[in-house]
């Protein structure tokens, strides 16, 4: 019987996914923009940031949720709440 994962709430820090994967915090970011990255979401003010376009700071802040269970899914990681 498979043992039941129980996921911390809130959003993986976007460098502890970064550290997971081997890569920049920057490719990160433009793997979730651009959706080849499917572990999590970009949003500004509520909306979608869905191309690197977008991703320029001078239209404001962009704010990234990244799924504790997506990460687990995509790479075996489980997050257990650390920040880096």
């Amino acid at each position: 019987m498979d043992e039941e994962i129980t996921f911390p709430n809130g959003s993986v820090p976007v460098a502890v996914a970064a550290r997971v994967y081997g890569k920049d915090a920057s490719w990160i970011r433009a793997g979730i923009i651009s959706g080849w990255l499917p572990i999590g979401k970009a949003t500004r003010g509520g909306k979608p940031v869905t191309s690197l376009e977008e991703m320029s700071s001078r239209y404001g802040r962009i704010n990234y949720y990244i799924s504790p269970k997506l990460l687990w899914q995509e790479t075996g990681y489980i997050w257990k709440g650390e920040k880096t």
